[in-house]
């Protein structure tokens, strides 16, 4: 089983659906899925030419993501981890809700908790430009959370939302380990050890994050995985510096695989271009990792902080 911590397949559900196309998770199961991810976060995120209209397109995303889900038999949106075991037992995809940056719910604490009602529960609390509750990691100032940001944390963390942290900028970063004492997570990034990238984490960003038994999750874009030749070998790599640096508890995978997006063709990690290459993934971590430890890393690391905070 694999708990895929990032996906931006609502970007592609939104596309094809506002071009009359039904049914499209089950025309790629195989592709998407390839019978090895159980569970994954389909996040909704808002580009910035549909800034503007930001709340308008996260909801009409959101319901073709439930339109889509609600014609297949292969799916089940989850709202607790009672669900997701039940939906995998019985043989579907568990998919969980996410929002990747807040700007769907402008600067009100209500529209974030519509989209709790219908669904939500992680929030990646900026993409990378900057939102009404912080700073991403693209602008040019550091500005770190703004109270708004603060108030937004402290909603989640009433209602049972994952907070995670990849895409802010490390101002932000530690704002948001200030004001919460609750597990944490980085759902799609690496170690900027490796590939000194902005949207990669320090040692001491990683370390903080297993302090409060949050998990980071191994992002397979090629530009976060290395700055010269980005290979399955060096994502690898990746995963065992984290997980030697903080414990293999304390990291999952992330994918962010982003071939299906317009404009992002061919933008792929050599030898871990998408799903299908998964099982070779597999292959090579159980060279390096205990069974006890793999399975935390596929899926068990993710579904422990999910447990704590969502139920």
């Amino acid at each position: 089983m694999i708990f895929d911590a990032h996906s931006d397949i609502p970007t592609y559900i939104f596309e094809k659906r506002r071009n009359g196309e039904t049914n499209v998770l089950d025309r790629n199961f195989e592709r998407f899925f390839n019978g090895l991810i159980t569970a994954r976060v389909t996040s909704i995120w808002t580009p910035p030419d549909k800034r503007p209209w930001a709340t308008a397109y996260g909801f009409e995303a959101l319901n073709y993501l439930l339109k889509d889900v609600d014609e297949s038999l292969n799916y089940e949106i989850v709202r607790n981890s009672r669900e997701m075991a039940e939906t995998i037992k019985g043989g579907r995809v568990a998919l969980w809700i996410g929002l990747e940056g807040g700007e769907p719910i402008g600067e009100s604490l209500e529209l974030l908790e519509v989209f709790y009602r219908l669904g939500l529960r992680v929030l990646t609390l900026t993409w990378s430009l900057r939102n009404a509750i912080g700073d991403g990691v693209f602008e040019r100032t550091n500005g770190g959370l703004t109270n708004f940001g603060v108030e937004v944390i402290g909603k989640a963390e009433e209602l049972g939302i994952v907070v995670d942290l990849s895409h802010i900028n490390e101002a932000g970063f530690w704002d948001a380990l200030n004001v919460t004492s609750f597990p944490i997570i980085a759902s799609h990034s690496n170690a900027k050890a490796l590939c000194n990238n902005r949207r990669n984490l320090s040692d001491e960003q990683l370390k903080a994050i297993a302090e409060r038994d949050g998990v980071v999750g191994a992002v397979a874009i090629p530009s976060f995985v290395d700055s010269q030749k980005p290979t399955l070998e060096k994502y690898i790599e990746h995963i065992t510096y984290m997980s030697d640096l903080i414990g293999y508890r304390h990291v999952g995978l992330g994918f962010d695989f982003v071939y299906y997006l317009k404009g992002w063709s061919g933008r792929s990690v050599e030898g871990f271009e998408d799903e299908s290459k998964i099982p070779v993934l597999i292959e090579r971590l159980n060279e390096r990792f205990s069974e006890k430890e793999l399975k935390g890393i596929l899926f068990e690391n993710f579904e422990r902080v999910f447990k704590r905070i969502v139920g």
